[in-house]
């Protein structure tokens, strides 16, 4: 009965701020590309803070939720519908390209920041609903930390593929590009072996350490 309990708390402390961080993470990439040109977004509804519109059942709820109970939350993967972009439409493809993905992992580094700030204004409180608030804070902080890190990976088609695409000269960002068919391949085989994990260990500390230390959170 214990373990249930414990699992639905934590569903109840990461599950607002993910699916948050998640939403914005996709809309922001629909709104940038609307700003520089490309409209496909925003005419398919995708610019929105509405989650639904951004929930993949496998890749937000269910994968999840297995890596959940399995790991106990030590390492959570997912991902959400991506929003499409028709980067022909961008005024400047391949510079606007940047902007546009960069939009994505930008959003979760603020929140990252605005959590870091809740969390900070909540310390030391001690009912129950401030005490709630603080934890779904320090889950935002993680959250958010975490799928900046992992879309700033230099992998197709992640965010930080397309931001090395675009600072690429154009023989090479078109030679780079042709490697997206195989990213989900070389994501996975990074999961299975452990590497993704090693790699990402490091990054996501100096994150999470960086947002504490600016806020003074323990």
């Amino acid at each position: 009965m214990g373990n249930v309990q414990d699992f639905l708390q934590t569903i109840l402390v990461f599950a607002p701020p993910t699916i948050l961080a998640i939403t914005l993470h996709e809309a922001a990439h629909g709104y940038v590309a609307r700003m520089f040109g490309d409209t496909t977004a925003y005419m398919m509804g995708r610019v929105t803070l509405n989650p639904v519109k951004h929930i993949d059942v496998m890749g937000t709820i269910v994968i999840p939720l297995v890596l959940l109970v399995a790991t106990g939350g030590r390492f959570l993967f997912g991902w959400a519908k991506p929003v499409p972009v028709n980067f022909n439409n961008l005024r400047n493809p391949k510079a606007d390209m940047f902007w546009v993905a960069a939009a994505g992992p930008a959003s979760n580094v603020v929140q990252a920041l605005i959590w870091g700030l809740v969390a900070k204004l909540l310390s030391g409180t001690s009912n129950a609903a401030a005490g709630y608030w603080y934890e779904v804070a320090g889950a935002g902080i993680a959250a958010n930390i975490v799928l900046a890190v992992l879309n700033l990976l230099p992998i197709l088609p992640l965010d930080g593929g397309r931001v090395l695409a675009s600072l690429l000269p154009a023989k090479a960002s078109y030679a780079y590009q042709g490697t997206e068919r195989y990213g989900m391949v070389i994501l996975i085989l990074l999961i299975v072996t452990g590497v993704l994990g090693t790699i990402m260990g490091p990054l996501v500390a100096v994150g999470l350490n960086s947002i504490y230390f600016l806020f003074g959170l323990h």
